[in-house]
């Protein structure tokens, strides 16, 4: 993700904030040119005047909720920003557990709905029950032997709140023998689904290539989810970069997305904070890294895995030494950069269709 800064005083912000907390500025985020705005209050009506542009803007209306710093033109008929809008169903919110929990959620989903938007890939709000576009349930259990379950159809992207609860997240991780388990990580799996469907799964060309890289995915797919959770040996090899992906191709599909997602912002914010590793130290290491760039902009994914890789490693040490488990517990082999040069190509060509 981009470094933001407040536009009065320098100084840096985190992408939820709503007021800079040196100059007490109020702060929003503008999705069309993806930063944020210094801005202040209108005294005759609800609108908030840019203080460089000079232009209008107002709060997403889930402002009200504090879970939300999005803003919208003025001129727009919206109430809700390009995220929110994207909502179907939100929890109750009289109880304060669930207002906690959404709230956590929200987070996430804004920093899925940034890199999106990022990778210029087709967002399109599901309306009613529409077989296209994209929708998402937040929602809770309807009894205690019943659980709402996290996962993607046509679209509509369900999450069980309990998963923004870090104790219920870390034990569905340890149940289901997860090495990495989050909401956001959550998010790009299962938007990997809905882009597969979009992307993919009408064009004859590319559903070729990705059943040579993942696998014919015309396999039974509830059958190969029993198969796989019915197994106590579930094993990977270095042609997955989860256990999960070995389940069916769809699984290792968006599996492989979710870590292009989280390599692609992770690079970002890297080179946006100028971070870069001491070239000598690491090559005495066999370790080079090359000059951080903007992820974003570079042609080749091979380039963005080489950027990657010293500051995984770095990042892995730095997290061991506070005593916590890696940062990036996986292993990306040859067969899996394959499968994320594939993402990134195809991710290019959409954003080359955009741009025209």
């Amino acid at each position: 993700m981009k470094l933001f800064t407040c536009r009065n005083c320098n100084n840096a912000l985190y992408f939820e904030n709503s007021v800079c907390l040196s100059c007490n500025n109020t702060i929003g985020f503008d999705s069309q040119q993806l930063i944020m705005l210094t801005i202040q209050k209108n005294k005759s009506d609800a609108l908030y005047t840019d203080l460089q542009s000079k232009k209008t803007y107002k709060y997403c209306q889930n402002a009200q909720e504090a879970t939300c710093n999005w803003l919208i033109p003025s001129t727009s008929t919206a109430v809700f920003c390009a995220a929110c809008e994207l909502n179907r169903t939100i929890p109750p919110l009289a109880i304060a557990q669930n207002r906690e929990r959404w709230n956590n959620i929200e987070v996430a989903k804004h920093r899925l709905l940034y890199s999106l938007l990022r990778l210029q890939l087709p967002i399109k709000k599901k309306i009613n029950n529409s077989a296209d576009g994209i929708g998402f349930d937040f929602t809770v259990d309807t009894s205690s032997t019943k659980s709402v379950m996290t996962g993607h159809q046509s679209g509509l992207i369900t999450i069980n709140i309990k998963e923004a609860d870090e104790a219920e997240r870390a034990r569905n991780k340890y149940d289901l023998n997860e090495k990495y388990r989050t909401l956001l990580g959550h998010f790009r799996h299962e938007i990997g689904h809905y882009y597969w469907d979009v992307l993919i799964k009408n064009n004859s060309k590319l559903l070729k290539k990705f059943r040579e890289l993942f696998g014919n995915e015309t396999v039974n797919y509830e059958q190969a989810l029993r198969n796989y959770y019915n197994n106590s040996n579930k094993n990977t090899s270095n042609h997955y970069i989860s256990i999960y992906a070995t389940s069916h191709p769809w699984e290792d599909w968006a599996e492989s997305w979710a870590h292009y997602m989280h390599l692609m912002d992770t690079v970002e914010t890297a080179f946006y904070f100028g971070i870069r590793l001491d070239n000598e130290t690491l090559q005495q290491r066999k370790l080079e890294t090359p000059l951080m760039k903007n992820p974003y902009e570079v042609k080749d994914f091979i380039e963005i895995f080489n950027m990657w890789v010293p500051m995984g490693f770095a990042v892995n040490a730095l997290s061991r030494s506070m005593g916590h488990p890696e940062f990036y517990p996986f292993v990306i082999s040859a067969e899996i950069v394959e499968k994320l040069t594939f993402i990134h190509d195809l991710c290019k060509e959409n954003r080359l269709k955009t741009d025209k």
